[in-house]
């Protein structure tokens, strides 16, 4: 990764939305579960809003991302190019806003059961 502070400020922003594309989330979507309106997610994805360390690793998590994959210190995921996870972002975004909150918090609720069952996670 280059040292330009604004290369990397691009990065940052560019790998914003296309980890929100990939988990088939609209920016209102991800500004409800992130407790913001939608024009700070925007703004952040366009570059015109600094990213708290915080906000960031929440969204990392949300995203199902590393950290460091969004600072652009991580190369590229092959994962967008699974057919799987294509067709089940399509899914995912047939549906309405309120099916899609309940399956978000059913998803978090079985990661949970996965983190309680391996502990040395």
């Amino acid at each position: 990764m280059s040292d330009d502070p604004s290369l990397k400020s691009a990065t940052i922003h560019a790998r914003l939305r296309a980890a929100r594309e990939t988990a088939g989330l609209s920016q209102g979507q991800v500004a409800k579960l992130m407790n913001m309106h939608r024009p700070t997610i925007s703004e952040m994805e366009a570059g015109n809003r600094r990213i708290a360390a915080h906000e960031l690793a929440k969204l990392a998590d949300l995203y199902d991302t590393k950290v460091a994959w969004l600072l652009g210190e991580a190369p590229e995921r092959a994962a967008t190019d699974d057919p799987k996870l294509q067709l089940a972002a399509r899914e995912l975004s047939k549906l309405k806003p309120d099916d899609l909150d309940r399956l978000l918090k059913l998803i978090a609720a079985m990661k949970s059961d996965d983190d309680e069952k391996e502990p040395n996670r």
